[in-house]
């Protein structure tokens, strides 16, 4: 069976945010660099900053496309984030994507200390200005938060004036709003049984814009537990755990993004049972995530297993699915990598 999606699966490292082995990161990289997976994305919260990462990907890979998944709107101005993806688009050989998204209240206003105001528009205005800049023309734009009369220029020629921008959008306002003007979507936790509602949200803004249908690509980050071919009962058991820990931690406390996108989409008993379970504590939580939420959100499973759900997601509307790199160390996840790959081509 030919798949003609198993050259766009993407992968996310291992979590920037936290002080880690970044030096196996970097060699977990390389190796799916080797093995031809698409593209390889970073996150940044309040851990280690975002581009700094991404420039070491630059220097350590080959092919790979490097993801910023994703910069926040409030803490960079666009003209700072314009003028970084220029240069590591320059430096990498035109293989950056920019990934870009509104965070939550939480994070910009105590940790970046800025207010969380119109997330939306504020989206719009930073991709009308990144998108300015990288074409090399005058930075004159009016706008409801940004205004600039001097026209300053960019003051190198980026190698693409035309760098793909992603948006981390979930609410139906900035989904709709994305298939206007950006390139891609990077949903979290959007379930399974969802990516046509999703499709529809974005092909009613392509068609506001007047761009054609499927003008943005869905791809999402998809928690991701591969397992060995005998895994075992118990094994299966503790990889369902591991899924569920981070999905009951965002519906918990994380703002209630997640939580409403998910009752939106179904499951709202489901949200609300988690949401009582943390009364407990983070075990309650996670105790509480259903089977059905977890298989709805989560792929876990031997190669072979993924790949069929896989198949069922892709038929469904995921376009370029964003898969969890295998944890361990290099020497551990290379085979895992190689075998997904495998499963992937045959």
């Amino acid at each position: 069976m030919t798949r003609a999606y198993s050259n766009r699966i993407g992968l996310m490292a291992d979590s920037p945010n936290f002080p880690a082995a970044w030096d196996q990161v970097v060699e977990k990289v390389k190796i799916a660099d080797e093995l031809g997976y698409d593209s390889i994305w970073l996150g940044e919260s309040w851990g280690y900053e975002l581009f700094t990462s991404m420039a070491d990907l630059v220097r350590a890979t080959k092919r790979i496309k490097i993801g910023a998944g994703i910069a926040n709107i409030y803490s960079r101005t666009p003209a700072l984030i314009a003028s970084t993806i220029a240069t590591l688009d320059e430096r990498s050989g035109g293989r950056i994507i920019l990934g870009l998204g509104p965070s939550g209240a939480n994070v910009i206003e105590h940790w970046h200390g800025v207010p969380f105001h119109k997330p939306v528009q504020r989206t719009r205005e930073y991709v009308k200005i990144i998108r300015m800049i990288l074409r090399g023309e005058k930075l004159v734009y009016h706008g409801e938060i940004f205004n600039f009369d001097r026209g300053f220029k960019l003051r190198f020629t980026p190698p693409r004036t035309e760098i793909p921008i992603y948006i981390a959008a979930m609410g139906p306002k900035n989904v709709v709003q994305s298939g206007e003007i950006s390139d891609g979507v990077l949903p979290v936790y959007w379930p399974g049984n969802k990516w046509g509602v999703m499709r529809e949200q974005l092909d009613e803004g392509a068609r506001i814009a007047g761009r054609p249908p499927h003008s943005a690509m869905i791809a999402p980050y998809i928690t991701t537990i591969i397992l060995s071919e005998n895994a075992t009962e118990e094994e299966r058991a503790a990889a369902r755990f591991a899924a569920a820990s981070p999905l009951a931690y965002y519906i918990g406390k994380m703002g209630v993004y997640y939580a409403q996108m998910l009752a939106r989409n179904g499951y709202g008993a489901e949200v609300e049972a988690v949401q009582e379970g943390w009364k407990q504590g983070m075990k309650g939580g996670v105790g509480a995530v259903s089977p059905e939420l977890l298989d709805a959100t989560s792929i876990i499973g031997t190669p072979q297993e993924i790949v069929t759900k896989l198949d069922q997601w892709v038929a469904a509307g995921v376009d370029e699915p964003v898969l969890a790199i295998p944890g361990g160390t290099p020497d551990e996840a290379g085979p895992t990598l190689a075998a997904l790959m495998q499963a992937l081509k045959g």
